[in-house]
């Protein structure tokens, strides 16, 4: 008999019925057994639990660090032609105000037209830390990137085209942020090619929730 074949039951012989019911009893208790076993080493994992209610493309992220928030008020790299590069900075605060179709209120994607695709900007901590390897660049700031939120353990590339929810505010990626030129030349020759590989420049997306977010905060599944 196989593990979920059903017992046989053979015409006339009524002395099987009782032996047929103990073993979908026995039948029923082991499938059991096995998709709690299943449950239990998947929440072990801790990456994700979907969310209550939702569609199957929403997950929330419950292993998920914020490490830093990035803002800036202008743009240093990308200038209209005549002006002076490297003139707002960045500045990393604790805690920021998300506001949904607009971005973080006073970065510099704040102001720009509702809905556009790239209200917020995510960055992997693993993927800098593979930068900072690859150019012999230990002490290179988060800062150099300009992408507002830092995260760790959480891929970003399966993110694209999908809603995700992190400290209760819900986003949806939109667009893979490819890196500019200028990366060649405030991190070194090469680093354009070398972030364009494996999504390492990061993930842009669209604040769908207001919320504040802050850093080193790790929120539980709901």
């Amino acid at each position: 008999m196989g593990l979920f074949t059903t017992p046989r039951v053979r015409e006339g012989a009524g002395t099987e019925i009782p032996r047929l019911r103990d073993g979908l009893r026995k039948q029923s208790a082991l499938e059991l057994f096995l998709a709690i076993e299943v449950l239990s080493k998947r929440s072990e994992l801790g990456t994700f639990q979907p969310m209550a209610n939702c569609g199957p493309k929403e997950e929330i992220f419950s292993a998920t660090l914020v490490v830093d928030i990035v803002i800036s008020p202008g743009h240093d790299y990308r200038v209209k032609k005549g002006a002076l590069a490297m003139q707002h900075g960045e500045q990393t605060v604790k805690r920021a105000e998300l506001v949904a179709g607009r971005g973080i209120r006073g970065d510099r994607y704040f102001g720009r037209r509702m809905n556009h695709n790239g209200q917020v900007t995510f960055i992997a901590l693993e993927a800098i830390d593979e930068i900072r390897c690859e150019f012999n660049l230990p002490e290179l700031p988060v800062t150099v990137f300009r992408r507002n939120l830092v995260v760790s353990g959480l891929k970003l590339a399966d993110l694209l085209g999908r809603r995700f929810q992190i400290q209760g505010i819900e986003f949806e990626g939109t667009q893979e942020c490819t890196p500019c030129c200028w990366m060649d030349r405030v991190v070194g020759e090469g680093a354009r090619k070398f972030m364009m590989a494996h999504f390492r420049g990061g993930l842009r997306a669209k604040i769908l929730s207001d919320g504040i977010i802050e850093c080193n905060k790790i929120v539980g599944g709901n």
